[in-house]
């Protein structure tokens, strides 16, 4: 199962990034990362959740229009240069980046780090013949299994309920 993201253009006014985190704790669905980023008059929201084709139908009906994009799951070294490896690679196929996120689950030691791009089936295709991108990163931080707490999960891993 591919990992997902929500994105979410808002007007940038109090009360707004409420009214969706209020939709989403209605219906129980839990935020694992969140990245939020306003501009004068509108904000840019990314949501990765547990249930993100059932949170965007939620959205939709609320008037909101979410859109859902697929992400990679990449392990990096904890080392300086690690994350600028991935982007060389990726930079070298003419993949290019849309957004990235720090995710809180770990493969063995190595930070993972969900992408976007503009092309996914390139650049899974780039970050596996790399080593950068695992499917067992990819399993681990599946939308599901990312907050489920089941074993494949680092106990050090966190979810947020909003």
């Amino acid at each position: 199962m591919a990992l997902k993201e929500i994105a979410l253009t808002l007007s940038n006014r109090p009360g707004t990034l409420a009214g969706v985190a209020r939709i989403l704790a209605q219906e129980r669905i839990n935020v694992a990362a969140i990245s939020v980023d306003s501009t004068g008059r509108v904000g840019r929201v990314r949501l990765i959740v547990n249930a993100p084709d059932r949170a965007a139908q939620l959205l939709s009906r609320a008037g909101y229009r979410p859109e859902v994009r697929e992400i990679l799951a990449v392990r990096l070294e904890d080392r300086a240069g690690s994350f600028l490896a991935v982007l060389d690679a990726l930079a070298n196929a003419k993949v290019n980046v849309s957004s990235v996120a720090i995710l809180v689950a770990r493969e063995g030691n190595q930070p993972l780090v969900a992408i976007s791009t503009t092309n996914v089936a390139r650049a899974r295709r780039v970050l596996l013949r790399t080593g950068f991108a695992s499917p067992v990163a990819e399993q681990i931080v599946s939308n599901r299994e990312l907050l489920a707490g089941t074993p494949t999960i680092p106990s050090e891993s966190v979810g947020l309920h909003l």
